[in-house]
């Protein structure tokens, strides 16, 4: 679900950022004022874990890959902010040194796959853990959020043949939003989505279990 260099047009990626930018800045005040020796090992934890399954790509028709993504865990867990941050970080460090997603793109990816997915997965948890357990609340949220995700990567993919064309042809990505919606947000939901509820549902379960053994 990386989007990569080259994908989009320029005026996409660089919206991207503007919307990005103050967002990042936001999450940074967050983290800082939540940062606590009790914390910190477990954002770092969540952090990994969420680095090694995106890295997992599974290629998908539609031109893109998919995958887990481990933001809902981090949200529920800790914080939306400090959730949304952490994947962004992990994904600059995939397209800095594993070429996995853009740096031009990583705005758009960080929207998506950071910002996106935990404030859907997070707001998901608290509206039906009120009358739902727990674990049936964990595993939806997780599904909502990577659904959401996708949903953005999509639309952005979709749009590139309308907003950046020459003589009827593509300039950057060539699918349309017919292929795109259908390949990346259906796989997502049949597939990738029930792999992150139930990541979503073992880490969050498992973290609560070792704070109350504490």
């Amino acid at each position: 679900m990386h989007i990569p260099d080259g994908y989009v047009s320029p005026a996409t990626f660089v919206s991207g950022y503007i919307v990005f930018t103050p967002l990042l800045i936001l999450s940074f005040k967050k983290l800082t004022s939540k940062l606590s020796e009790r914390t910190l090992p477990l954002i770092s934890a969540l952090s990994a874990l969420s680095f090694v399954i995106m890295m997992l790509n599974i290629p998908i028709p539609g031109g893109t890959s998919g995958h887990a993504i481990g933001t809902a865990a981090i949200s529920i867990l800790i914080d939306p902010w400090i959730a949304s941050l952490s994947v962004s970080i992990v994904l600059l460090i995939q397209a800095l040194f594993f070429g996995d997603g853009g740096i031009t793109t990583w705005s758009l990816n960080s929207l998506a796959m950071g910002f996106l997915a935990s404030f859907s997965g997070f707001y998901t948890y608290r509206a039906l853990n009120r009358f739902l357990n727990q674990k049936i609340s964990s595993f939806i949220s997780g599904w909502i959020s990577i659904i959401v995700a996708s949903f953005f990567v999509a639309v952005v993919l979709g749009i590139q043949p309308l907003i950046a064309s020459e003589n009827g042809k593509a300039l950057y990505f060539p699918f349309d939003l017919k292929v795109t919606i259908p390949a990346i947000v259906l796989s997502h939901m049949l597939y990738f989505g029930i792999a992150e509820g139930i990541y979503t549902t073992i880490v969050t379960s498992f973290i609560r279990k070792v704070r109350e053994e504490r």
